[in-house]
C-alpha cells in the first residue's frame, strides 16, 4: 500500500460511523495489518498476532495513540516482541516517524519489568540484551541506563556502570544480589581480573564487593555503604538526559530540553561532573563532547558560576548563547572574538539590569567592543557614557586621538581608553587629523565596529564638543554621524557648512533614513540627493519614497511648481531601476511625460503592450506638446504603424483627444487579455510582460474567459501564484493542476499554501474542487495542519463527513469501491464518493 491509501483508508474508517467502520475493516481485513504496521512500527505478522486478528480490534487500534498502544505491547514481556520494540520506528498523527525507544519514557524499563529473565531467548546472540551492550550514546544509552538492565547481565554493569553516579552503582548492585545472589558478584569480580581493561569508572568497587562477599548480611551491607544522593529516579534521569539527551529529537518530540528537577543538588551534579564531565561519550573527541554536556548543563537555572565559566573557557559563543545567565567575570578576561559573546549577551544584559552599566565601562574588556555593543536607545547607558566622554572635553585631539588607539586597546576598558586619550605627559602619538581616513560608501548599509563604537561616544558628547570635532570627521565618519549621529540642527548645519554638499549626498545614500531625515533631505531639492533618494530603497526593497513623491520628481516638480527638465543625475539612476523593477515603478515612470524620462524609457526596455505605448505618449503631449512627441518618435523605438498614426495626429487640433480615445480603447479588459492570450504556448511570459509594465491583470476578463473554457491552460498556474489571484481561478487551478508549484523540500504547493493563509481558499474548497481525488487527499494533508487557514482542518472533514453519509451512507461496499477507485479516479472527491455509491447501486 502506498502513503496515500494508508492515508485515505485510516480516513475512511474515521468517517464512517462504528457500525459501518467494524464492517469496512472487515470487508478490507487484507490491508489494516500492513496499516497497523506502518502506525507501531512493528513486523506486520507480529502486529496482526499481538490484535487478535479481529477486524473491529484491530480498527479500534488505528485510533490509539501509538507511544500507550507501544507501551501495552511491552507489558507483555516476550523477549521477541521486545526485540522488534527496539527496532520499531512508529508514526505520529502528522505522519512523522520516531524511534520508538528514544522517545517514549520507560518504555524499555516497561518491557524489563514484565519480562521473565530466565528465558534464554533474552540472552541469545541474536537478542534483545546483546543489542543492549551496543549501545555507547544518545537517547538509547539514556533508555539503557534508566531501565534496570544493568546488574540484569554480567556485563552490564562493568559496560554501563562508568555512566551513572556512585550512588545509583550501589543500586543496581543490590539490584544484582537481590536477581542472582552474591556468588554473582564472584562472578564479576573475577571478570575484572580476567580483562584488566575493562573500566567500571568507579575504583572503588571492586572493594566494596569484596567486603560485602564478607559481610554476613550483603544486602545490608551495600545499603549501609551507599552514599547518600540520587535517591529520586526521576533526578537520575533528567542527568543522564542531561548527558546523552539529542536535542534536535527533544525539539522535534515537543519534549523541550530537560529541565533540572525540583530538589536536585547543585553539589551533587558538581560531583559527577568532576568525576565524569558532562558530555563525555566514548569515542568522540573530548573538546567537542565536553562542550555540548556542558552547554547543556548551564542552560538549567541556577548553575554555579565556575561551571558557567567552564564552559566559557572553552566555547565562549555558545555559552554566551546558551548559559542561563553569564557572570560579570566573562566580559574581564581577554578573549579571541569578543563581538560574537557581546553581541549574544551584552545589550540584553544592561537592559535587564543585570549587568551594572558604570562597571562594564570601568572594567569591560577591549572598550572597541563594548561601546559596539551597548544599548544605544537605553537612558541609564547614555547617562553614564555621557559622564564619561566629558573627560574628552572640546579638544578635537583628545576626539581623534581616543579613536585612533581604540582598536589598538585590546585589554583597555572604556574608562581607561579615555583617561589615556587625555593623558600628556607621555610619548605616544596624539592626532591632530583623522586617522585613517576613508571615503564614503556608495551605500550606507551599516557601520563597522570602531567607527560605531567612537559614533556611540560622539553621540554623547556635548554640542559644544561636537562642533569642534565635526569640521575632522572624514568622509565615512561625515556620513555615519549624519545618519546615525542623532545631530542637532546646529549641528547638521555646521557639518553642511564643513563638508559642503558631499555630506548631504552621503547622507542620501541610505536606506534606513528616518522620517524627520527625508524631509530634511527633500527639503534641499538638491539634484544629486533626489537622484539618490529616488533610487534607494529600505527593508524588503521597499521605496524610501511614496509614489506621488517618486512621480513629482521624474516629472522635475518636486520643491517647485514648473516642471523643470529632471536633471540628468536622476535619470542616470532611472536607466538603473528600470532593470528588474516592480510594476508601480514603471508605472510612475509611464505618467512622467518628461520628456527625458520618456527617452530613457525607450533606450532601457521595448514596450511591448500597445496601452503602454499610447499611455507613455499621451503623457509626454500632456506635459511637452506635440514637439515633444515628435522627438520621441524620431527615436525609431516604437512600431511602424503607431508612429504613423500618431504623426497624422500631432498637427490635428483634437490630436491630443483621439490619441486618449485609442488609449481608452486599447486600455480595456477585453484588449488586455488578448495580449495575455495570443501566445499560447508561452503564456507566463506575457503575463510577466504585462506586470512589468505597470499594468493589472484584466481579472474580470480572466474570469470569464476562464467560464467560458477559452482560457490557456497554462496561464492559470502563474495566474494562481499573484496575491490578488481572484477566487474564481484558484478554483479553477485546484480543478486543472493542483500540484503546480509543489515544493520538493517540504512537498508544499506554495500557490496553496499562500491563498488559504490570505482567506481565498478555505481547506473545504480542497475538497470539493481539487482533482484528482488522490491529490486532494495529499493537498489536505500537507495543508491544513501547519497553521494556514484551517489549522486542524475541520471545515473539510465536517464537509467529508457530510458527503460520505449523503453518497455512502452505511453501505460497507460502497466504502471499499471508494477506496479501489481512489488510486487512478481522476474527479474530484465528492465526485469520486458519487461514483462509488452509483457503481454500488447498480450492482445491487
Amino acid at each position: 500500500m502506498t502513503d496515500s491509501t494508508r492515508s485515505a483508508l485510516c480516513l475512511a474508517l474515521s468517517l464512517a460511523d462504528p457500525e459501518t467502520a467494524d464492517g469496512l475493516a472487515e470487508r478490507l481485513q487484507a490491508d489494516l495489518p500492513a496499516v497497523l504496521a506502518d502506525r507501531f512500527g512493528l513486523p506486520e505478522e507480529m502486529t496482526e498476532e499481538l490484535l487478535g486478528a479481529d477486524p473491529a480490534q484491530m480498527r479500534a487500534a488505528l485510533g490509539i495513540d501509538p507511544q500507550e498502544w507501544l507501551l501495552g505491547a511491552a507489558e507483555l514481556g516476550d523477549p521477541v516482541v521486545g526485540l522488534a520494540l527496539w527496532h520499531a520506528w512508529y508514526r505520529d498523527d502528522s505522519g512523522h516517524q520516531w524511534r520508538a525507544m528514544a522517545v517514549i519514557p520507560d518504555l524499555l524499563a516497561t518491557l524489563l519489568e514484565a519480562a521473565d529473565l530466565s528465558d534464554p531467548r533474552w540472552y541469545e546472540d541474536d537478542g534483545l540484551f546483546q543489542e543492549l551492550h551496543e549501545v555507547i550514546s544518545g537517547p538509547l544509552l539514556v533508555a539503557v541506563l534508566t531501565s534496570g538492565f544493568l546488574g540484569v547481565t554480567l556485563g552490564s554493569l562493568a559496560q554501563f556502570g562508568m555512566h551513572l553516579p556512585p550512588p545509583a552503582v550501589v543500586d543496581v548492585c543490590l539490584r544484582f544480589q537481590a536477581l542472582w545472589g552474591t556468588e554473582a558478584f564472584s562472578r564479576f569480580l573475577g571478570l575484572l581480573e580476567d580483562v584488566p581493561e575493562l573500566d567500571t569508572g568507579h575504583p572503588w568497587l571492586p572493594d566494596l564487593l569484596r567486603r560485602t562477599l564478607e559481610a554476613p548480611d550483603p544486602e545490608a551491607f551495600l545499603r549501609e555503604h551507599r552514599p547518600a544522593g540520587w535517591e529520586d529516579p526521576e533526578h537520575l534521569r533528567a542527568m543522564l538526559e542531561l548527558r546523552y539527551g539529542d536535542s534536535l529529537l527533544e525539539f522535534h518530540t515537543g519534549r523541550g530540553f530537560p529541565a533540572r528537577p525540583a530538589g536536585l543538588d547543585w553539589g551533587l551534579i558538581r560531583r559527577e561532573h568532576e568525576r565524569r564531565p558532562v558530555g563525555l561519550v566514548e569515542g568522540e573527541e573530548e573538546e567537542s563532547s565536553l562542550t555540548a554536556g556542558l552547554l547543556r548543563l548551564i542552560q538549567w537555572e541556577g548553575c554555579p558560576h565556575d561551571l558557567v565559566m567552564e564552559s566559557f573557557g572553552r566555547r565562549p559563543w555558545e555559552t554566551a548563547e546558551y548559559a542561563d545567565e553569564l557572570p560579570f567575570e566573562a566580559f574581564t578576561q581577554p578573549m579571541e572574538y569578543p563581538a560574537s559573546v557581546y553581541g549574544r549577551t551584552l545589550g540584553d544584559g544592561v537592559r535587564a539590569g543585570r549587568l551594572p552599566v558604570e562597571r562594564l565601562l570601568a572594567e569591560a574588556i577591549p572598550a572597541d567592543d563594548v561601546l559596539w555593543h551597548l544599548p544605544d536607545d537605553h537612558e541609564p547607558t547614555r547617562r553614564a557614557l555621557t559622564g564619561l566622554v566629558a573627560r574628552l572635553g572640546t579638544n578635537p585631539v583628545n576626539w581623534l586621538t581616543c579613536y585612533a588607539r581604540m582598536q589598538r586597546a585590546p585589554t583597555s576598558s572604556v574608562a581607561e581608553l579615555i583617561e589615556d586619550a587625555v593623558r600628556t605627559d607621555t610619548r605616544r602619538k596624539r592626532y591632530t587629523s583623522w586617522p585613517r581616513p576613508e571615503e564614503a560608501p556608495a551605500f550606507a548599509h551599516f557601520v563597522p565596529s570602531s567607527r560605531r563604537s567612537f559614533l556611540m561616544m560622539f553621540r554623547c558628547a556635548s554640542e559644544e564638543a561636537q562642533l569642534a570635532v565635526v569640521p575632522y570627521l572624514d568622509p565615512r565618519g561625515v556620513q555615519d554621524f549624519l545618519i546615525h549621529g542623532e545631530p542637532s540642527p546646529a549641528v547638521r548645519e555646521a557639518v553642511v557648512a564643513a563638508h559642503g554638499l558631499p555630506a548631504l549626498v552621503t547622507m542620501a545614500a541610505s536606506d534606513d533614513l528616518s522620517a524627520e531625515q527625508l524631509d530634511y533631505l527633500r527639503d534641499l531639492d538638491e539634484p544629486a540627493v533626489n537622484a539618490l533618494l529616488f533610487g534607494c530603497t529600505g527593508l524588503f526593497d521597499t521605496p524610501l519614497l511614496e509614489r506621488p513623491e517618486r512621480e513629482r520628481l521624474l516629472a522635475g516638480l518636486l520643491g517647485s511648481a514648473d516642471g523643470r527638465p529632471v536633471p540628468r543625475e536622476l535619470l542616470a539612476v532611472l536607466e538603473r531601476q528600470l532593470h528588474g523593477r516592480d510594476r508601480s515603478w514603471l508605472t510612475a515612470f509611464m505618467e512622467s511625460g518628461e520628456v527625458e524620462v520618456a527617452r530613457t524609457i525607450l533606450n532601457a526596455r521595448q514596450l511591448r503592450i500597445p496601452a503602454t505605448r499610447l499611455r507613455l505618449l499621451a503623457a509626454v503631449w500632456e506635459r511637452g506638446g506635440p514637439d515633444a512627441v515628435r522627438e520621441i518618435l524620431a527615436m525609431d523605438r516604437l512600431p511602424v504603424t503607431l508612429r504613423r498614426q500618431t504623426e497624422k495626429l500631432l498637427d490635428a487640433p483634437d490630436g491630443l483627444e483621439r490619441l486618449r480615445g485609442r488609449l481608452a480603447e486599447e486600455d480595456t479588459p477585453d484588449r488586455l487579455l488578448a495580449f495575455l492570450t495570443n501566445a499560447p504556448r508561452r503564456p507566463g511570459k506575457q503575463l510577466r510582460q504585462l506586470l512589468e509594465e505597470g499594468l493589472e491583470p484584466p481579472w474580470s476578463a480572466l474570469v470569464a474567459a476562464q467560464n467560458a473554457g477559452t482560457l490557456p491552460a497554462g496561464l492559470l498556474g502563474p495566474l494562481a501564484e499573484l496575491p490578488d489571484c481572484p477566487r474564481e481561478l484558484l478554483l479553477a487551478m485546484l480543478a486543472t493542476d493542483p500540484t503546480y508549484g509543489k515544493s520538493d523540500r517540504d512537498g508544499q504547493t506554495g500557490w496553496v499554501r499562500d491563498a488559504l493563509r490570505s482567506a481565498r481558499l478555505a481547506s473545504d474548497d480542497i475538497l470539493s474542487h481539487a482533482a484528482p481525488a488522490r491529490e486532494a487527499l495529499a493537498l489536505l494533508r500537507r495543508h491544513t495542519g501547519d497553521g494556514t487557514a484551517a489549522p486542524d482542518g475541520r471545515p473539510a472533514r465536517k464537509l467529508g463527513a457530510a458527503l460520505a453519509r449523503e453518497h455512502l451512507a452505511d453501505d460497507v461496499e460502497a466504502w471499499a469501491v471508494a477506496l479501489q477507485l481512489l488510486p487512478t479516479f481522476a474527479g474530484t472527491l465528492p465526485e469520486l464518493l458519487m461514483a462509488a455509491g452509483a457503481v454500488t447501486h447498480r450492482q445491487q
